[in-house]
């Protein structure tokens, strides 16, 4: 049930380098924000505790009170349903029962939920999709994953998240070897890592990230090789998905979203070029970049829900 519009939400989006939390009022404006770096393994969820204890400790005393519910998204696979971090490889977790430790120490009721579920739901419902019901969100940032919406529903499974689209193998015959166990996934080529990796080895030049490469556009050629490589394997691995659910827009979020246009039109274009039965989705920024998940965190608290 959605909260009152008197009451403050708290929300921790946890990565695998930072854990970022703010309080946000029913309007969305942040009245504390806060980042940590992510310890290993089962610390982090001490971390994340003392981070929530210090944004609410930069409230007024009397707006402490009002805090009506908390969210706390993770990574990698979450049992949201029996509240466990099942397992985080870039972490280092697995099944970890936080059951209601953060309650107990914030005093009111928290939910857990997968960060990219999230985040894509807000981008969804409240940033660039919102007044669609059927939208694909894609998160590209360390990894390549997103959401579905159908029908006005957000698609999720028995498993719990639906979207790991940076799994599905593009490149098969010739791919290099995914994290995953598999050979040639859309990760191995359309990840931040694997971009600023494919410049190096086209160009001999090391880069200090995927948004160095979209700097170098459009005069070296070696960079605009490499961003098309990433675009051709996205758009294949996006192919079957389109094709199963006819979504009217794509939405890309993530930290690669700051490379702008540079991305999205090459994506529509390469989606243009692909798709002969069904029709052309229109492929937008999101909204809320970045700032998706923890964006999404606050929204989830005051909702209760992904409505």
């Amino acid at each position: 049930m959605p909260l009152g519009s008197n009451a403050l939400t708290l929300g921790l989006d946890v990565g695998g380098t930072t854990i970022k939390g703010e309080i946000a009022d029913a309007s969305g404006a942040i009245l504390a924000a806060g980042t940590v770096p992510t310890p290993r393994g089962e610390t982090a969820f001490e971390a994340m505790g003392e981070l929530g204890d210090s944004l609410l400790a930069e409230l007024p005393a009397d707006r402490r009170g009002r805090l009506g519910r908390a969210a706390v998204l993770l990574p990698g696979i979450v049992d949201a349903a029996r509240s466990i971090a099942v397992f985080s490889g870039n972490v280092g977790w697995r099944d970890v029962h936080v059951g209601d430790r953060f309650t107990t120490r914030w005093g009111v009721p928290v939910l857990i939920e997968h960060d990219v579920a999230v985040a894509g739901w807000a981008e969804w419902r409240f940033g660039a999709g919102r007044d669609h019901g059927d939208v694909l969100v894609i998160v590209l940032g360390t990894g390549v994953s997103g959401t579905l919406s159908v029908g006005g529903r957000l698609v999720r499974s028995a498993f719990g998240q639906a979207g790991e689209y940076g799994h599905i193998p593009v490149r098969s015959a010739d791919g290099l070897p995914c994290a995953c166990g598999n050979v040639g996934c859309v990760e191995t080529l359309a990840s931040a890592a694997a971009i600023a990796r494919n410049y190096a080895r086209l160009s001999g030049h090391e880069v200090s990230s995927a948004a160095d490469v979209f700097g170098r556009l459009p005069d070296d050629t070696h960079a605009v090789r490499a961003v098309d490589d990433a675009v051709a394997a996205l758009a294949d691995g996006l192919l079957g998905v389109i094709h199963a659910a006819c979504p009217e827009l794509v939405v890309l979020g993530g930290g690669l979203a700051g490379a702008g246009a540079a991305l999205s039109e090459r994506l529509q274009t390469a989606l243009e070029q692909r798709l002969r039965v069904v029709p052309v989705p229109k492929v937008v920024l999101g909204e809320f970049g970045a700032r998706a998940g923890l964006a999404g965190a606050t929204l989830f608290a005051r909702y209760g829900a992904l409505i």
